[in-house]
């Protein structure tokens, strides 16, 4: 095994030891998610043109895609306490390599948010939501929520290092929270103002959602979209490539040079 290989696996059981101590963590992005679809499934389905089962069917792809965004307010709370806390500065003393912490993080982020995602799926099953694609192409969109998730976490990572404080990334993080509110997501963009719809369909997590959404067979691709809704596959792998091409060095150099 490589030192890089060995290195990340040891930092990715370290982060999977603090979901261990502190379960809270863990209940708590699992059952944000399924609050959510309940919420979203039965108040806001009623005020939509589609019927209640059909908006769920909708909703459950956008909210797993949702949740695969929320890798930057994990990613990012992660790396602001280790950095402020001082827990960043003793591994750069360690003969390990530099890119393991921030790799490991990465990781361990990814276990989790599998994790998650299973009791969202079993919420969204009974609440009507269907797996009407091939098992391939159902397979191809855990794939690609597993990717954009890990694509995310970089940027968080790197907004955690660059952060003055936990306070400051905590503010920071909750702001995120807008992000699948401007994409298509929780509702059709086909009725938004025409420069709203622009920004919503160039948002990284629409072009996401339209293929979940077409990969479960759960929605066609819209017609009239921006290109990466368009081509919704796509769509997503570029905007994934173009996030961990940018992201994760900018991460990695971040934590090497502390800094400075």
């Amino acid at each position: 095994m490589s030192a890089l290989a060995y290195d990340t696996t040891a930092m990715l059981g370290r982060q999977l030891q603090r979901v261990r101590h502190n379960p809270g963590l863990l209940i708590l992005t699992q059952t944000m998610p399924i609050t959510m679809l309940l919420f979203f499934g039965y108040v806001f389905g009623s005020a939509l043109a589609m019927p209640g089962a059909e908006y769920r069917s909708f909703l459950v792809p956008g909210l797993l895609v949702a949740t695969a965004a929320n890798g930057i307010m994990t990613g990012m709370f992660q790396a602001a306490g280790d950095s402020h806390r001082g827990v960043m500065d003793r591994f750069r003393t360690l003969p390990m390599s530099r890119a393991a912490v921030p790799l490991g993080q990465a990781a361990s982020d990814l276990v989790l948010t599998a994790a998650g995602m299973v009791p969202l799926l079993l919420v969204g099953l009974a609440v009507g939501w269907r797996i009407e694609g091939s098992a391939v192409e159902a397979l191809a969109a855990v794939a690609l929520l597993m990717l954009f998730r890990f694509a995310m976490t970089w940027l968080g990572i790197l907004l955690g290092l660059a952060s003055r404080s936990e306070e400051a990334a905590g503010q920071l993080g909750g702001a995120t929270f807008i992000l699948p509110l401007l994409s298509n997501a929780y509702i059709p963009t086909d009725n938004l103002p025409g420069w709203l719809r622009t920004v919503a369909e160039w948002n990284p997590i629409s072009a996401v959602t339209t293929a979940v959404r077409d990969l479960f067979g759960n929605a066609p691709v819209p017609e009239g979209a921006a290109w990466p809704v368009a081509h919704p596959v796509a769509g997503s792998l570029a905007w994934c490539a173009v996030l961990i091409a940018v992201f994760l060095p900018l991460a990695v150099r971040r934590y090497t040079t502390g800094g400075r």
